[in-house]
């Protein structure tokens, strides 16, 4: 299996490659042994595969902003929440989306039902991921449209077309009638159309759950999602790597073991993991970041750079023997663990102790079995009673709390924090904070120079303080 992706992986670059400046309004005469159009099953590996990649490029930005990771070097951009225009970022996610929408189009003319449907729910997942970062983004006319300067569609209205999104993606996963089977050439779930219309439903509950500070927030529209979404840690949905295409993850502990420094663990991660903030240590600190040379876990204070301390051995960082930065190890997307979080959030505020106790306490066992912590361990840690704290005890800061741990590194652990207002125990701003943002967090990113340059007069006008539609009290 695993070199059978490497090889459809390589021959999708091939026909890439090979398609480089075509263009479909060029005049000219078409040769049927030299394909100008991508195959279905290409665009798929591409969209799935990359779909994994833009999942890290934007967690390796935002997991600075929620304190996982911090600078070796005092006062580095996104340490400090400068104003960073992330260009590579962007394009990964327009390249996927437009791949996407060329695999829509094409999918629906041949009939192929359960390519369409998955087509339709990663194009919601880029999009919404766009929208969380960067407020009104161009779809209506980013795709088939010769322009260089696309209009900005409203953040609100792309909500609802994410929703649409993925609606029409069950519908047509429900179908069963495609010409054209799902296969290998679906990286996340191997063709699975019983896990993608799980998934759908499941990243429904996220989206909806976005909404908490709106009032339009519906516990009980998010709890009918769950009901219908993943059903254990066998329906994550992630890409697995492996050994000729290592996880990017491992390439940066792989970097910063060659000096190239990279993946330092902020010190609030390690306070909340060793003991510090909560009285037990949880056992996860260790499938998450690696040791100093004494065999402690010690956090480098984000925007003070690492000090008088050595390149190496002295401070926490990434390293291949955890779980996260294995070499093979997976590139998560969305989860049962995050799943049930979500659930506990809404239960709660639905007022159904019961639920969200439960949910709470499955996801915490849900991450735990994820990582590969012994079911000793687990169980230490379950019944702590700073854990197992009962209905009674459970509130939002714990729910919070243990997700926040469950989403280490993924991107969508930064709208966790904004819609909770970065209220974790402890998290203070960074020191030599960016003073633009006046002693405030940030809370979206700017718009990549690309757009900035090219298409200056539909870029809105915005601030690093000004928030995305959902965080609006």
């Amino acid at each position: 299996m695993k070199n059978l992706k490497l090889l459809v992986f390589c021959m999708l670059s091939v026909i890439l490659v090979s398609m480089a400046g075509c263009s479909d309004y060029l005049d000219i005469n078409e040769d049927p042994n030299n394909p100008t159009e991508a195959p279905l099953s290409g665009l798929m590996t591409n969209a799935t595969f990359e779909t994994s990649q833009n999942m890290y490029s934007l967690g390796s930005n935002t997991s600075y902003y929620v304190q996982y990771l911090a600078s070796p070097n005092p006062s580095s951009s996104t340490d400090i929440q400068d104003d960073v225009a992330y260009d590579n970022t962007w394009f990964g996610f327009y390249d996927v989306m437009t791949d996407l929408a060329v695999l829509r189009q094409d999918a629906a003319e041949q009939g192929a039902t359960d390519y369409l449907g998955v087509a339709n729910i990663l194009t919601a997942l880029n999009l919404a991921t766009v929208v969380d970062v960067w407020g009104n983004v161009p779809y209506s006319d980013a795709f088939f449209v010769e322009t260089l300067r696309p209009s900005y569609d409203s953040q609100e209205a792309l909500y609802d077309t994410v929703h649409t999104l993925l609606d029409s993606g069950i519908q047509n996963l429900e179908q069963g009638n495609s010409t054209i089977e799902l296969g290998n050439d679906d990286f996340i779930y191997g063709g699975n159309t019983d896990q993608w219309i799980r998934l759908a439903h499941m990243l429904k509950a996220r989206y909806l759950n976005h909404l908490s500070k709106q009032p339009t927030y519906s516990p009980t529209d998010i709890l009918a999602e769950v009901d219908q979404g993943l059903t254990g840690n066998a329906d994550d949905a992630q890409v697995d790597y492996f050994e000729d295409q290592f996880n990017p993850w491992a390439e940066v502990a792989i970097d910063n073991a060659n000096l190239l420094l990279g993946g330092w663990i902020s010190e609030q991660i390690v306070k909340h993991l060793d003991g510090t903030l909560y009285g037990v240590e949880d056992p996860r600190i260790g499938t998450f970041m690696g040791t100093t040379d004494d065999g402690d876990y010690v956090g480098t204070r984000n925007g003070a750079g690492r000090g008088s301390a050595p390149e190496q051995g002295a401070r926490s960082v990434l390293t291949t023997d955890t779980f996260y930065a294995a070499e093979t190890a997976p590139v998560l997307i969305a989860t049962f663990a995050e799943q049930k979080f979500i659930e506990a959030e809404a239960a709660f505020r639905a007022n159904q102790p019961t639920r969200a106790y439960n949910a709470y306490m499955d996801g915490i066992e849900a991450h735990m079995d994820k990582v590969g912590v012994s079911e000793a361990e687990k169980q230490d840690y379950m019944t702590d009673p700073a854990v197992a704290v009962g209905e009674g005890g459970l509130t939002l800061d714990l729910i919070f709390k243990e997700k926040y741990t469950a989403m280490y590194l993924h991107p969508e652990s930064w709208v966790d924090a904004r819609r909770y207002d970065y209220q974790y125990d402890d998290m203070e701003l960074p020191a030599n904070h960016n003073p633009d943002l006046n002693g405030e967090f940030i809370r979206r990113l700017s718009y990549p120079d690309s757009e900035t340059q090219r298409n200056s007069g539909n870029v809105p006008d915005i601030s690093l303080s000004d928030r995305i539609w959902w965080d609006v009290d």
